[in-house]
């Protein structure tokens, strides 16, 4: 297997990934903590699923078995999923100590989280909307669809608004770290594998800005996952790089 050859930039940078959750991982100490970042990342794996969205449309990627380009769905898109989405938590939870603690019965009952399905389902319910009636490319809809459910989130769940912008800045720092690591390792391949003439065609350092708007949408909502569905706050928190 020839590392080098396009057509397995997407599947090594995809492992790339889960190298450094698994390194990720092994970093985190307490049990919620690897509990955490393994539900989180089973979740989000499930959103491999939308990748016939984008192909072609938004980018047309080399990929194992030719998968992409003949049903659309490709290995790549799961195991990448699955790791971001367990980095996107621990990101921020390695740089600031946390503990994590139930939310009191009387709270929940509070006017805010009367809409607590409603910030939960907002992300997917308004990007199949927006995929299916708004004449943009998929992308847009993704990154419009997480700025909307990570503001309802924040509605929903103030407590969490540190934790969210923290992380929207911090994913996006390590993503672009991980996206020049993909163009220095294959030149050219933006250019071959991105539809640019379909965005904005701009690139910010060798970066499609709408990877950067998508790094930076997708650390904002997925950040505020876990507090949501397991009702859960987080206290205690200082500096411990």
């Amino acid at each position: 297997m020839n590392i080098h050859e396009p057509q397995l930039a997407w599947f090594l940078w995809s492992l790339l990934f889960l190298a450094a959750w698994f390194v990720a991982y092994a970093l985190v100490r307490s049990k919620e903590g690897r509990r955490e970042m393994l539900v989180v990342s089973l979740w989000t794996s499930l959103t491999g699923l939308t990748e016939p969205f984008f192909v072609p449309y938004y980018w047309n990627p080399p990929s194992l078995f030719d998968l992409a380009h003949r049903t659309g769905f490709d290995i790549e898109s799961f195991i990448f999923a699955f790791a971001v989405g367990g980095l996107v938590v621990v990101l921020y939870e390695r740089i600031f100590r946390t503990a994590h603690k139930n939310i009191a019965t009387h709270e929940r009952m509070s006017a805010r989280h009367r809409f607590h399905i409603i910030s939960i389902s907002a992300t997917p319910v308004l990007f199949l909307l927006l995929v299916v009636f708004a004449p943009i490319n998929p992308i847009y809809s993704a990154v419009i669809a997480m700025t909307a459910g990570g503001l309802a989130a924040w509605y929903c769940r103030p407590d969490l608004k540190t934790k969210m912008l923290v992380s929207a800045l911090l994913f996006l720092g390590f993503y672009a770290v991980f996206f020049w690591v993909l163009i220095a390792s294959y030149p050219g391949y933006v250019a071959q594998v991105w539809n640019l003439n379909a965005i904005s065609g701009i690139l910010i350092l060798g970066i499609p800005l709408e990877e950067l708007l998508f790094a930076v949408s997708f650390g904002f909502v997925w950040s505020s996952l876990y507090e949501h569905f397991t009702w859960k706050k987080i206290s205690n928190s200082h500096i411990y790089i």
